[in-house]
């Protein structure tokens, strides 16, 4: 009796460990099978970026990348393209193991609905550890002005490498830190709850992740939009004087006319993306996640 009770544990153990394998396999390949649209949608990234940095209109922006050829016009897809593999497997893999923990845990100091955005929340700043570098070198990358003298990945490397953390590859690791803590909160705590309303109307488990995708990462990316153009501003240059977050934000807001239409600038493009990419994404990891059980 003792011996069937400890091979159930056993096997019960085994089960909640595969679980969480799952959850990272699940969202690592979601994000794998989303990279195509991120090679389509990747010219309105740098659209959208020259925008950010320069403060231009959109086709001035566009002008700039048709005058520069199509030999520039990825320059810098390298580093997203592996991001957005390696942030899905954290992400949800990570959420899902704080969730499994908070729930056994926190019963008696959380609400269960609000587990999931608390979970989210913790993923999100583990996950501005480990990406920072790659945002770094991905706005630098993407800089035009940085062409010159900083010509190839390796150079970018090596340069930053040179450079201590907080100036180097963490440099705008504050404002990352928030807007990927809050943005994955709001993602996971608010997909759950939209999936189901969508779902009420009729449409099919597939489509009802897919509008909840998109509706929440539209929302997502409209609050958080204003510090993702601070972090683009901080960290596309390298070796000039460097300004604290704050100092930088109102140089950014003095750039921007004290205006909160130009500060936007570029966001109607960047919504688009979002809602392409994070759409699929948890069409896909929904859809997986339900299959594996």
């Amino acid at each position: 009796m003792t011996e069937n009770h400890n091979h159930s544990k056993d096997e019960e153990g085994l089960k909640e460990s595969m679980v969480r394998f799952h959850s990272y396999l699940n969202g690592g390949t979601s994000s794998l099978l989303s990279t195509l649209p991120t090679l389509i949608v990747f010219p309105v990234y740098k659209t959208v970026f020259r925008q950010q940095i320069h403060n231009t209109p959109v086709h001035r922006a566009v002008g700039q990348l048709y005058k520069e050829g199509p030999a520039k016009l990825y320059r810098g897809v390298a580093p997203p393209l592996l991001m957005r593999t390696l942030n899905g497997t954290l992400l949800f893999g990570l959420q899902d193991t704080l969730l499994r923990q908070l729930s056994l845990t926190s019963h008696s100091v959380f609400s269960a609905s609000a587990l999931p955005a608390l979970a989210g929340f913790g993923a999100g700043m583990i996950e501005a550890v480990v990406f920072t570098p790659f945002e770094r070198v991905q706005n630098v990358l993407q800089n035009g002005q940085n062409d010159r003298h900083l010509p190839t990945l390796k150079s970018v490397l090596v340069r930053l490498k040179a450079q201590r953390p907080a100036l180097g590859y963490y440099r705008a690791f504050l404002p990352i830190t928030a807007r990927n803590a809050l943005g994955s909160s709001l993602y996971f705590g608010l997909k759950g709850p939209v999936c189901a309303a969508v779902a009420g109307q009729g449409l099919s488990p597939v489509v009802s992740s897919f509008v909840s995708g998109t509706l929440t990462s539209m929302a997502i990316s409209l609050a958080l939009y204003p510090l993702s153009v601070l972090v683009a501003n901080m960290q596309a240059q390298v070796g000039e004087e460097v300004k604290g977050v704050m100092a930088c934000w109102r140089m950014l807001w003095v750039s921007r006319q004290r205006s909160v239409a130009l500060l936007y600038r570029g966001g109607s493009l960047v919504i688009l993306r979002s809602c392409i990419t994070w759409g699929i994404t948890t069409a896909i990891y929904d859809r997986q996640e339900k299959r594996s059980g």
